[in-house]
């Protein structure tokens, strides 16, 4: 278990403002909307989409009603005064990907996103992890925009460069890290294999500014850690739903199965989600037979993911979620909340209830548009509201003179381990 990490994420707020708020989440379901597709996934960023396939919508019989005289005739007002009086020579794909950008963003919708040829490349390289990386992860605050590192993983580039747990990414290349999403800013971070990356960086503990080059390798990282934390009590946390996470999380239970558990601690804390299908996985081999979530767009056509009938775990279990247990990880309690089949001790989860997919324009470049919103098995649509736990416990840290995390004094644990002894 990562101690610092989880120091950072529970026992302060100083390197976040607003920290609590939630973390930028990405995509969390996807439908096949009744055409050709391909599936591919994040390793990194646990996003899991559907690339269509080239030429699947037809945008332009709607385009004309976009495009009306006056429209048009604004553009041609616009690029006018920018080709008489703007100070620089402007670039004309660029300008043209940003009638694109400017589309999609008048939706409003922060996940809904215009990729060109060269983003929508970047984006597959990313969704398929074949990149390399340097092994950190980053937590960013939805309202300040800061970035800052939430783990540093054993033995990666960040570790061996001498980044730690807690440093706020001020600049990556010269670009400053707050002016952009997260998972826009880890794209400037990946690259080649044996290139390096320039990141500036303060850390909060020494007051410092420091600068680092980390040379990019190729990285995997595990979702899953665990171990006894008292008689027969066990504890798993799940980093976030990737495609190995259901296997990983079934050698661990047999793992603690071998040390005696009888009970079980579940810690999605600050898990922003991930596939679809390794939370179900998961939670099949947990629940018993029914309904785990479902999809609807629009037009009501739902897609329904079942567990099966076989033999499910029957230990006591309790779930511990927070304001940043987001997307996947709000699948995973509200299935337990509805199926009655544990504890959900914390906060208010995130609140990401809804589903994106990509689809392949025309000339190399893609749209991202929110398609459908997800329901619990009782029907409930959690988007912008969260899930909220049947005992309701603010995170507090009791050992506040303590410097390195202890699981002993992380008053949500303990008060798992009060609710599963029974006392």
């Amino acid at each position: 278990m990562d101690r610092e990490n989880m120091e950072y994420r529970q026992k302060t707020d100083k390197v976040r403002s607003g920290a609590g708020k939630g973390i930028l989440i990405g995509v969390l379901l996807t439908i096949l909307a009744g055409i050709t597709a391909v599936n591919v996934f994040s390793l990194v960023t646990g996003n899991r989409f559907v690339l269509v396939e080239e030429g699947a919508a037809r945008a332009e019989k709607s385009g004309g009603e976009l495009l009306d005289d006056a429209t048009v005739s604004k553009i041609n007002e616009l690029t006018a005064y920018v080709d008489l009086y703007y100070y620089d020579e402007a670039e004309k794909e660029k300008l043209r990907d940003g009638l694109c950008s400017g589309l999609i963003s008048g939706l409003d919708d922060r996940y809904s996103v215009y990729y060109n040829p060269e983003e929508y490349q970047q984006m597959q390289i990313d969704t398929t992890g074949k990149y390399y990386g340097i092994g950190a992860g980053l937590l960013q605050d939805k309202d300040s925009m800061l970035v800052s590192v939430s783990r540093v993983y054993e033995g990666t580039p960040s570790e061996k460069a001498g980044l730690r747990a807690k440093d706020v990414i001020l600049s990556v290349d010269g670009t400053e890290a707050d002016t952009m999403d997260v998972t826009e800013l880890v794209k400037l971070i990946r690259g080649e294999e044996g290139t390096s990356v320039h990141l500036e960086v303060y850390r909060p503990v020494t007051s410092e500014y420091l600068s680092f080059d980390v040379e990019r390798e190729n990285v995997t990282l595990p979702s899953i850690s665990s171990e006894m934390i008292a008689d027969g009590i066990g504890y798993l946390r799940i980093e976030s739903f990737e495609s190995e996470t259901a296997a990983q999380f079934e050698a661990a239970v047999e793992q603690l199965r071998g040390q005696g558990m009888k009970s079980l601690v579940i810690d999605l804390r600050y898990n922003g989600g991930g596939l679809v299908e390794s939370v179900v996985q998961i939670l099949d081999d947990i629940l018993p037979g029914g309904l785990l979530v479902y999809t609807e767009d629009k037009n009501g056509k739902r897609e329904e993911y079942k567990s099966d009938d076989a033999t499910k775990m029957d230990y006591p279990l309790a779930v511990l979620i927070n304001q940043d247990s987001a997307s996947a990880s709000e699948i995973f309690a509200g299935a337990i909340k509805d199926f009655e089949y544990g504890t959900l001790i914390g906060t208010t989860t995130f609140g990401k209830g809804i589903v994106q997919t990509i689809f392949r324009l025309n000339n190399g470049d893609a749209v991202k548009l929110t398609t459908a919103k997800y329901f619990t098995p009782k029907g409930n649509f959690i988007h912008g509201v969260g899930i909220e736990p049947d005992i309701e416990l603010e995170y507090e840290y009791l050992n506040p003179e303590g410097e390195e995390y202890e699981m002993q004094y992380d008053n949500q644990i303990q008060k798992a381990i009060e609710v599963l002894s029974g006392e």
